[in-house]
């Protein structure tokens, strides 16, 4: 801001010595040196504070502008990337015209059960479970990885360059560090458990055809008993289309809806 002020204040007088200048040759030697400090003082003494302002409220615009942006793209409640936001960044790493190679793995983490904490413990625990999941996500990510909330109580991740067997030992980690978390009320301990779907891809796709491929792995994990890790290959055709999957899109159900089964979560 002393900068921008000081380097316009300066143009300002070079500007107006210049103009000057070509009236020097009339001019008494005299009335060159009050002419010289005219174009000086003048120029400062207007140009100067009136630089100063306007850089101090373009500051205060681009302050305002950055904070209403981390706004729009943050989640209240985990303070994490929202929907848009991650969306936007990963249509972004996933952009067709991009040079650089694409290929990464997609993941949708779904709490478990979790109507049951808002029901019998209440939305305030709920929040605080949720914040705590998202903070066990977020150390469980590398530095280039992008983690957003999706959801009611989902999570998309996205895992630049990582195969699928990166991507289900990181899906493995997560799930199992949520398991781990201590969330208790009134001295008692409440599970908390996540069901993950994932998918890997080595080329350009959609993400609306990678987030279906996730979301219906992700139905697998739910129906084949919850508290577990379902993450596939994509591999698209030459037009680009979504291969047929053996399985519908999941439809949003309570965790309650699905029957219980025998088999034991991986």
């Amino acid at each position: 801001m002393i900068l921008t002020t000081i380097a316009g204040t300066v143009f300002c007088v070079a500007a107006a010595l210049f103009v000057d200048s070509f009236n020097f040759h009339n001019l008494s030697d005299a009335e060159i040196r009050r002419a010289v400090l005219v174009d000086i003082a003048l120029p400062t003494g207007l140009a100067a504070p009136l630089l100063f302002l306007l850089s101090y409220k373009m500051r205060e615009l681009a302050i305002a502008y950055a904070e209403l942006l981390v706004v729009a793209t943050t989640d209240g409640l985990t303070q994490i990337p929202n929907r848009v936001a991650f969306t936007t960044r990963a249509e972004v790493f996933l952009d067709r015209e991009s040079e650089r190679p694409c290929a990464g793995s997609l993941l949708i983490v779904d709490a478990d059960d979790f109507k049951s904490i808002n029901d019998e413990l209440g939305h305030q625990r709920g929040d605080l479970a949720l914040r705590m999941m998202a903070d066990v996500m977020k150390d469980n990510l590398r530095s280039g990885d992008i983690l957003g909330r999706i959801g009611g109580e989902e999570f998309g991740i996205l895992l630049p360059g990582a195969d699928i067997a990166e991507a289900s030992s990181a899906a493995e980690r997560m799930r199992t560090a949520i398991g781990d978390i201590e969330f208790t009320t009134m001295g008692i301990a409440w599970p908390l458990a996540v069901s993950i779907g994932g998918v890997t891809f080595e080329e350009w796709a959609s993400y609306d055809k990678l987030f279906a491929a996730a979301d219906a792995n992700l139905y697998l994990a739910k129906a084949g008993g919850r508290d577990q890790v379902r993450v596939g290959a994509f591999k698209t055709r030459s037009s680009g289309d979504l291969p047929p999957l053996p399985f519908p899109r999941r439809r949003r159900q309570r965790d309650d809806e699905f029957p219980v089964t025998s088999e034991t979560p991986s």
